[in-house]
């Protein structure tokens, strides 16, 4: 595992740099998870195209360190996510984020150059007011979410995100949570983008009035079968497809 001392939180953060080909995806993971953790069976499958992935864990997550004084806001989290692309040097890079991470990734397109040749977000927080994860965790404060609220959440929790969430900093999970509830107009910056974007959602998320939207705007969404939110467990392979066509699609015009 790789790992980068970041200026902008005095603290390392840790990411897998997977060889492939054609212009590396950069992956974003959302609450409460680590891509280090979530990716590994999607960049592996078969429709990935064996294309050259960097698989960031945020800090606070997964291997990254969580220190107890960073905000873990989005944008501060958007700008070590910036620091971290530039410190790999890569002349033409796409990225991915999912959930909070997609909004963090939206954030981070402003302070990235032109080697940045597409965006693509899965059911990314849009708009201030949070999720319903993000609610559930901030009504608690944080306090009290770090002294009973996270152990009972990870025990209450039946799924794959049981696993990262009970390596998580339970201050950067409550943090990111209400940074996300007093949110942004991400879905502007998003339609404002001058780059190559995408937007894609699981079938059982929808219908979404924000899908709806972008779709109206004209941005390119795809729909994965047979999954909600937790797409890249529920259906990796047509997420990892969905990821690589997009890729493919926008790396000719660079």
């Amino acid at each position: 595992m790789e790992t980068f001392f970041s200026e902008t939180a005095h603290s390392r953060v840790r990411w897998l740099d997977l060889p492939g080909t054609g212009a590396p995806l950069v992956f974003v993971h959302g609450i409460g998870c680590a891509s280090s953790y979530e990716y590994p069976r999607v960049v592996t499958d078969k429709n990935f195209a064996d294309r050259r992935a960097i698989l960031i864990d945020l800090l606070g997550f997964g291997y990254s360190e969580k220190p107890k004084d960073f905000g873990y806001s989005i944008k501060e989290q958007a700008q070590v996510v910036a620091e971290l692309i530039a410190h790999l040097n890569l002349e033409k890079y796409f990225l991915y984020g999912h959930s909070m991470g997609g909004s963090i990734c939206i954030e981070a397109s402003q302070f990235l150059g032109e080697g940045l040749c597409g965006l693509i977000v899965s059911e990314p927080n849009f708009h201030p007011g949070g999720g319903f994860f993000s609610r559930q965790i901030c009504s608690f404060s944080e306090a009290d979410y770090l002294s009973t609220t996270h152990h009972a959440m990870v025990n209450a929790e039946s799924g794959p995100w049981a696993g990262s969430l009970a390596i998580a900093a339970p201050w950067a999970v409550w943090r990111g949570a209400d940074s996300l509830i007093k949110g942004n107009n991400w879905l502007d910056i998003f339609a404002r983008l001058g780059r190559p974007k995408a937007l894609v959602f699981g079938e059982q998320s929808l219908p979404n009035t924000d899908f709806t939207q972008v779709q109206n705007l004209g941005i390119q969404t795809t729909v994965l079968p047979d999954c909600g939110h937790s797409m890249s467990w529920e259906n990796p392979s047509a997420l990892a497809h969905a990821l690589d066509s997009f890729c493919k699609k926008h790396e000719e015009k660079v």
